[in-house]
């Protein structure tokens, strides 16, 4: 097992802040991985107020998918340590790509989507793995809301769920974050 980070908890919990302090404070090089897309004003809001707090020489990369390139990206292959900013934006980004009509979709189509995005997310720790890098993924806690109403929500819920339970099997240390509190789980 890989010395690997999941940091999971609610919006606005401290995820995020507890893996910039972490990659902080290992002595290598970092690359932030952001997989947030630019949607609308709110967005790029929130995405510039996240850049202005890292520090200048960590390298962004901006990517959602096809990860398994990352082996000719020269800030991967310099770094030491990643920091993917988030498992669940990553999973909607992949699923809202998809084009399926989520309302009118069947079984099949949705779990052939869960295929691609859990190839994705192999795909990500095969990179890392193979490079001798270290990642702290950042998820949130999609378990502890209430049911979504509609369709989209629900299949959203579902494979983000699976995601975060394959990805705590696979990770070394697992935290979960209350209030700006991390507690760590595993």
């Amino acid at each position: 097992m890989a010395n690997h980070t999941l940091i999971t908890g609610g919006a606005r919990s401290g995820k995020s802040s507890l893996a910039e302090k972490q990659a902080k404070n290992s002595s290598g090089r970092v690359v932030y991985i952001a997989t947030a897309i630019t949607f609308d004003e709110g967005m790029k809001d929130r995405i510039k107020k996240h850049k202005s707090i890292r520090p200048d020489d960590w390298v962004t990369i901006e990517q959602f998918k096809g990860f398994k390139g990352l082996s000719k990206n020269l800030a991967f292959l310099e770094c030491d340590i990643i920091v993917l900013d988030c498992i669940t934006l990553m999973v909607s980004n992949l699923m809202l790509e998809s084009g399926l009509d989520f309302d009118n979709c069947n079984m099949e189509e949705v779990d052939k989507l869960e295929s691609y995005i859990f190839k994705e997310i192999e795909g990500l720790l095969e990179v890392v793995d193979l490079h001798n890098k270290e990642i702290i993924l950042v998820t949130n806690e999609v378990g502890m809301g209430l049911v979504p109403p509609y369709r989209l929500g629900n299949i959203f819920r579902d494979i983000a769920g699976r995601v975060n339970h394959y990805l705590a099997r696979e990770v070394k240390s697992v935290y979960f974050m209350v209030a700006g509190i991390p507690m760590k789980i595993k």
